[in-house]
């Protein structure tokens, strides 16, 4: 693993919202609209869902810099059981109950999503893949995010928004896959299972976000992992090579608090106020603010085309907002 390996992570939070709306409009991802709040709440939804977009794109730095003193295995454990630390404390500082019998399932769609399946198959992906390359996977995100809403929620965005989603996406694949080189890696299979599971567990999420606190959904998919958490740590620990060093711990230290609780909070937060599909589009970004960083943090080299790359994209994520 070099310095250039990193991964994502991938999870977020949300205030309460009133009591959950029955009836099929509760479960197609719009908002509810206010008399004279639509606006504010859609901007305040974006400003939500960008903050956590902008928490994801330092994961991938975040890990390359764990990864110095962590194996793959013990350190999605190790993050995982702290970040579910993090979380279950919130929830007994609040007293908060039990979700409802209703909630668990898609609770655990949420867990094996975003806390469990996302961070293991990008980290074990990125031991040969380059962060330029595994871009790809969240590149794809957003428009996979937005087809496996739609299929699972009923909403039907425009073909407006289709269209520049399809376009922002073709940006971001043709941009990381000339950084790569255009070759495929032999991580290229977990790269792509991560995107399918990751689009379930923002989805799930998202929807279960507009019943329940953003906060409590990705608190309570934390702490339904953390048996399992507790098992890998101890198995990757004992198997795995530790060498801690202050950029492995602050890289350990972001990925469980900034990335997999904090970004998720706000993630959650902001898809439940603007729907999945627009706060997917915003991930567009997400490889560009990444590589920004590996620049920065990691001393990476940027391309030249970076910049236009960045101006296409950002025309994209205009056009869904507006559609």
């Amino acid at each position: 693993m070099t310095a250039q390996n990193s991964a994502t992570h991938p999870a977020s939070i949300a205030v309460e919202h009133p009591a959950p709306r029955s009836g099929r409009g509760a479960e197609r991802g719009s908002a509810p609209v206010g008399r004279g709040g639509l606006g504010g709440r859609a901007t305040g939804g974006t400003t939500l869902a960008a903050l956590g977009v902008i928490a994801f794109s330092l994961t991938f730095p975040a890990t390359a810099w764990g990864l110095e003193s962590f194996g793959p295995w013990s350190f999605v454990a190790v993050r995982s059981v702290l970040a579910a630390l993090i979380a279950g404390g919130f929830l007994l500082a609040a007293r908060v109950p039990l979700p409802g019998r209703e909630h668990w399932a898609g609770l655990a769609v949420v867990a094996a999503g975003v806390v469990v399946g996302f961070p293991l198959l990008t980290t074990l992906a990125l031991t040969t893949s380059t962060t330029s390359h595994a871009a790809v996977v969240v590149g794809l995100l957003p428009l996979t995010t937005a087809a496996v809403s739609a299929l699972r929620t009923g909403a039907r965005p425009s073909h407006r928004f289709w269209g520049a989603a399809v376009a922002g996406a073709a940006v971001v694949l043709g941009f990381t896959l000339t950084q790569s080189g255009g070759a495929l890696s032999a991580g290229d299979g977990f790269l792509f299972g991560a995107l399918l599971v990751c689009a379930a567990g923002y989805t799930e999420g998202g929807r279960l976000a507009r019943v329940l606190p953003g906060w409590q959904v990705i608190g309570w998919a934390l702490v339904l992992c953390l048996p399992l958490s507790l098992a890998g740590s101890a198995l990757g620990l004992a198997y795995e090579p530790v060498h801690l060093t202050g950029h492995g711990l602050a890289g350990l230290a972001w990925a469980a608090a900034g990335s997999t609780f904090l970004g998720l909070y706000v993630w959650y937060r902001g898809m439940a106020e603007i729907g999945a599909p627009r706060a997917s589009q915003l991930q567009l970004a997400q490889p560009l603010l990444t590589l920004v960083w590996s620049v920065a943090l990691l001393g990476e080299q940027l391309s030249p085309a970076a910049p236009a790359a960045a101006c296409a994209v950002l025309v994209c994520i205009a056009v869904t907002q507006r559609a």
